[in-house]
């Protein structure tokens, strides 16, 4: 198909100093939690984003000095001579695809504790380390000061030695070059504190240092946050956020600009921002320089991506979830596909991955950080050799990925779900509030499955065993999900409770009678327990939100929602309780242990819904597996193990790239060569 013309400015080629990007689309910098240690699948994957047409594809931060060590995070170095020749693979890989390779040069400042190198934290003044506590980053003298900026420099030469077109100058997410540029952590009273003058200044000779190592041939780009989010008593995009930017207007050759305050505003989920969301604080900087701006926003609409170009708000569009979701996000828009853009869904499981100190993962591509260990291409899949029968049964996450990814490699398939509409949990899931996006991972699979003619899809069709066995399928795949529990077991309570009228939120979903008094007892501390209080409080219910963790939905600490979620749940008022332990449930009330010292409570209580944890729905596995059959049989997703809907669909898709195929016990492993340093 044709490009449409309205996207055509999207592909412009734009200039960034000395270097040329092939079109606006770039991939800002972000974790994947492959590091220093693993130099090929880092290069595999990034080479895939040029592959998918990204004009501009940006590392994750690397570390200039071992006074910036992240362990036990997944982070790039260039410390010295041997990081060169690794990080030169992800140049290549970038470069092969005709695109333009930016390195994000770091230092964490009081973020970084050194848990690795065990060499002491360094900051613009004496600061507790914001991680790994207890430690505290000594106050920089000059003479520090003089050495960062040589570190600066020297990691600079190297990066453009491996090959690199951009070069960044890192002053955002509250890392030490921004720790000097805010008064919350810089107290300093000499030359680099006190005054804005004074607090710019060793932004001024970063860049001027950097330029002058590699500014003939790299662009210098600097990224920046513009507002910290924490009002008057720090940098806002109003005050000294725009007064930064037009103070050092035209000496970067590119200005990548965001939010700061913690890497969750900058990388904020669907459920609490729309798309575009920093437009607000960021619109501001191209009204104050010549060089282009690229800015975040998560990014998934075509015509989003041209109000934004159109309207001046930046030259870019910076993305980093969506290339995540979909690498091949510019190609398709470029080819006239653009209805087969995988959108992202902003669930922030990606940064659930870095915050757990593991390799990327995505809900929508189950692909990313396979590129090198498995050999998974996003857009490709082997075809299979015979045209076999394979009957699909569950139309949720993973029943949806089996079938489109066995399809896309030939196989004649059928998917029949008991439902008249497809989806699975994600149809429950999805009315929840902020959880619209979610409805994309049904849309985008049923859509591409409509495509294929070797897939036929069969809603309200509910089948027996009897059904299945007599349906003359060569291969059965069971994704038949997973169904709240009744009992009370959950990750902190292990005890089987009698809890005969409890709900689920299952029930609820269902549409189950609530009155007077409800407690939801959330003991599985992910999105359901804090979602379905919003809901009910929103309803007009009388809620309360009882956990045995310390805090509510206490696991969404990893995709960087906790504290949104906190804030708006007292917002609404919603009384919560923390540190008890759910031991009962009777007419009025719910009988409760104090975590801590097992001291026992009652709280008034005429509706109890338990999100604790969830079983297998796998009755039909069952009763097809205990007698002999003339097919394979297979489980996949919940039905096999309860988790993400992440995890359903990685379950599913390495199900069909491994059809027909000799399991691979080991996964393929980057192993450093052996030296003798006797």
């Amino acid at each position: 198909m044709a490009r449409d013309q309205r996207y055509d400015i999207l592909f412009e080629p734009v200039k960034i100093g000395p270097v040329t990007a092939p079109n606006r689309f770039y991939q800002t910098p972000h974790a994947i939690g492959l590091g220093w240690q693993r130099p090929k699948a880092g290069a595999a994957l990034r080479g895939i984003k040029a592959e998918g047409g990204w004009g501009v594809v940006c590392t994750e931060y690397c570390s200039i000095h071992p006074t910036s060590d992240d362990s036990p995070y997944g982070f790039l170095t260039l410390w010295d001579d041997d990081d060169v020749e690794a990080l030169a693979q992800t140049a290549d890989a970038i470069h092969a695809h005709g695109s333009l390779a930016g390195i994000e040069l770091w230092h964490g400042g009081s973020h970084a504790s050194n848990r690795w190198s065990r060499v002491p934290g360094i900051a613009p003044s004496a600061i507790p380390a914001m991680y790994h506590l207890p430690t505290t980053a000594r106050g920089m003298d000059l003479t520090d000061i003089k050495a960062f900026r040589g570190w600066q420099r020297d990691a600079a030469l190297r990066a453009r030695r491996a090959g690199f077109d951009i070069v960044y100058v890192y002053a955002g997410h509250d890392y030490l070059p921004f720790q000097f540029l805010s008064p919350r952590h810089n107290r300093r009273a000499d030359q680099y504190g006190g005054s804005l003058e004074n607090r710019v200044r060793l932004l001024r000779e970063m860049i001027e240092d950097t330029k002058d190592a590699v500014g003939d041939t790299c662009a210098v780009a600097v990224r920046l946050a513009v507002d910290e989010l924490h009002g008057p008593a720090g940098i806002t995009s109003e005050g000294e956020g725009r007064d930064i930017v037009a103070m050092l207007a035209e000496l970067p050759d590119l200005w990548d600009v965001n939010v700061a305050g913690s890497l969750g505003n900058d990388s904020k989920s669907a459920r609490f921002s729309p798309e575009g969301y920093q437009e607000p604080q960021v619109a501001f900087v191209k009204t104050l320089t010549t060089k282009p701006v690229v800015s975040v926003g998560r990014f998934t609409s075509p015509d989003v991506m041209v109000s934004q170009i159109r309207r001046g708000i930046q030259d870019f569009i910076g993305a980093a979830r969506p290339s995540i979701a979909d690498p091949f996000l510019p190609t398709k828009i470029r080819e006239g596909r653009e209805d087969e853009i995988r959108e992202c869904i902003g669930c922030n499981i990606c940064r659930a991955a870095n915050n757990e100190g593991v390799h990327l993962r995505c809900t929508q591509n189950p692909t990313i950080a396979e590129e090198w260990r498995r050999g998974w291409h996003p857009e490709r899949i082997a075809t299979y050799p015979a045209r076999e029968k394979v009957l699909v049964v569950g139309a949720g996450p993973s029943g949806l990925e089996a079938a489109l990814s066995l399809g896309r490699r030939g196989l004649d398939v059928t998917l029949a779900d008991r439902n008249t509409k497809l989806g699975g949990r994600i149809l429950n899931e999805s009315t929840l509030p902020g959880l619209s996006t979610w409805i994309r991972v049904r849309d985008w699979r049923q859509h591409m499955i409509a495509k294929l003619a070797n897939v036929q899809v069969f809603p309200g069709s509910e089948m027996t065993a009897e059904d299945i066995a007599g349906f003359g399928a060569e291969h059965v795949v069971l994704a038949t999900g997973a169904k709240w529990r009744r009992d009370g077991v959950g990750v902190n309570g292990m005890d089987v409770l009698e809890l005969p009228k409890a709900l689920t939120p299952d029930d609820v979903f269902a549409g189950a009678a609530l009155s007077g008094a409800i407690v939801i007892y959330d003991d599985e501390h992910y999105f359901m327990g804090g979602a379905l209080a919003e809901k009910l409080t929103r309803e007009g219910h009388s809620v309360t939100l009882v956990t045995p963790n310390a805090s509510v939905s206490s696991w969404t600490a990893m995709t960087d929602e906790i504290g949104f979620l906190h804030a708006r749940l007292h917002e609404l008022g919603l009384a919560m309780q923390t540190g008890r332990l759910l031991l009962g449930h009777g007419n009025d009330h719910v009988r409760l242990a104090c975590t801590a010292s097992g001291r026992e409570s009652e709280l008034a209580c005429d509706t109890l819904i338990v999100a604790t944890g969830r079983l297998p729905d796998d009755r039909l596995y069952h009763e097809l597996a205990t007698a002999p059959q003339a097919f394979t049989l297979t489980r996949l997703g919940d039905c096999m193990q309860p988790s993400s809907i992440a995890d359903a669909i990685y379950s599913a898709h390495r199900f069909a790239r491994e059809f027909g195929e000799e399991a691979v016990a080991v996964l393929r492993r980057e192993r450093p060569p052996v030296k003798d340093f006797a």
